[in-house]
């Protein structure tokens, strides 16, 4: 029987891996993709400090960590169930099945992009396969698009692609519906990207920003906001605007466009088309916990942490034994809070595993967790203190009441 499972070998999974196998344990990573890596391998951007994050480059030296200390990687190895048998886990997958008494999921984050009228047209993408296309498989995904959704991760992408040569001609918001509602409406999305301003280029966007505290002030300026836009990084942050349809004949050719309201409700006879070859959609991200949901794991819509998270504690153990969780399947985060958290995990799995002596070492990193957190750059949802703190009470609650009923 392996010591510990992985399954993702994304910034989480790799960290956990290499935690676990320094800890002398066995270990097995599974992950469907060809290549470990992750969310890692699409990321390349500046840091504060003036170095740049090579995603790729960072992927690759954990890979070979894991390697060197004897990690086992199944790449290109989708897994499709996992059960709990007597004191195992039992994890089926297309090639073989195994078999632990300790399971880390760390499967990270899916996108979720909204529908619009032509998005089946070759050339529609989310923004994620955009980013893999250039910084992965060095292809262009155009020579110039428009990417529907403004948010933190669309605004980075942007950059990214703008990096590889490719023309941006706009970022621009979705039209508004029951389900695009937050991320049509101006303000919502003014708000949304007060908490990153401190990254922009521009002096004039930081300083204006900076007025942005009130209510007032924030319908004031979306009210105010250029019809045009404003360009950061060169690229056309467009506010005012909503995307109707994408068109073409076989193949994205453009956008139809229209001018809205600080409301976000389309102005009359506002349309117009803006030529592009492709069109990235941008609705954001969610925690990928299928598998957690299939293990029988309790979960809580938290709307601060991206959505429905699996209830786990600061160690990330689940409710389950022997069932542990790490990076954005705990909550959308950055690479470097879920690396932090396989550490985490990695030491938890080592001392249920009779490892002695790891109790400080675990305080340490979970403290360690906290301060990444607090260092990050951007954070994709503002209020993620608040999200974790939600998911504490809730475990505190869990454990509570299950105390009281072995008592009874």
């Amino acid at each position: 029987m392996n010591k510990v499972i992985i399954i993702g070998s994304g910034p989480a999974g790799l960290t956990a891996a290499v935690t676990c196998a320094e800890k002398g344990l066995d270990v097995v990573v599974i992950d469907e993709y060809m290549r470990a890596g992750g969310r890692l391998l699409g990321q390349l951007y500046e840091q504060p400090d003036g170095t740049w994050w090579n995603g790729i480059t960072e992927s690759d030296r954990l890979h070979q960590q894991a390697i060197d200390l004897g990690v086992q990687f199944c790449l290109n190895t989708p897994v499709y169930n996992i059960e709990r048998t007597g004191d195992s886990w039992i994890i089926y997958t297309e090639n073989e099945t195994f078999k632990t008494a300790n399971l880390l999921l760390a499967t990270g984050a899916a996108e979720s992009p909204v529908p619009v009228p032509g998005w089946t047209l070759p050339g529609v993408m989310s923004v994620g396969a955009a980013q893999v296309m250039t910084n992965v498989h060095r292809v262009k995904p155009g020579e110039r698009g428009v990417i529907i959704g403004i948010n933190v991760l669309s605004a980075a992408i942007a950059m990214e692609l703008q990096l590889a040569g490719v023309e941006v001609a706009s970022l621009t918001l979705p039209r508004m519906n029951q389900v695009t509602h937050e991320a049509a409406h101006p303000k919502m999305v003014m708000d949304s990207l007060l908490h990153v301003s401190h990254i922009a280029p521009s002096q004039f966007v930081k300083w204006g920003s900076k007025l942005m505290k009130g209510d007032f002030m924030k319908g004031l300026g979306v009210g105010f906001y250029p019809k045009k836009g404003v360009k950061i990084w060169d690229i056309p942050i467009q506010l005012r605007k909503t995307v109707i349809k994408i068109y073409g004949e076989g193949q994205v050719e453009g956008v139809t466009m229209a001018t809205v309201s600080p409301n976000g409700e389309i102005v009359a006879d506002s349309e117009e088309n803006m030529r592009a070859d492709f069109v990235c959609i941008a609705g954001g991200l969610y925690p990928l916990a299928e598998l957690a949901s299939l293990a029988g794991c309790p979960f809580y819509l938290v709307e601060e942490l991206g959505g429905y998270v699996p209830l786990h504690n600061e160690r990330m153990e689940t409710t389950l034994e022997g069932l542990y969780i790490a990076g954005n399947i705990t909550g959308i985060e950055g690479a470097k809070v879920a690396a932090a958290q396989g550490r985490t995990a990695g030491l938890a799995v080592a001392m249920k595993s009779r490892v002695r002596g790891l109790e400080k070492e675990i305080q340490e990193s979970i403290k360690a967790i906290e301060a990444t957190r607090d260092d990050a750059y951007i954070q994709f949802h503002p209020e993620v203190k608040k999200g974790r703190k939600m998911v504490r009470e809730q475990w505190n609650s869990y454990r509570t009441t299950s105390m009281e009923l072995k008592r009874t």
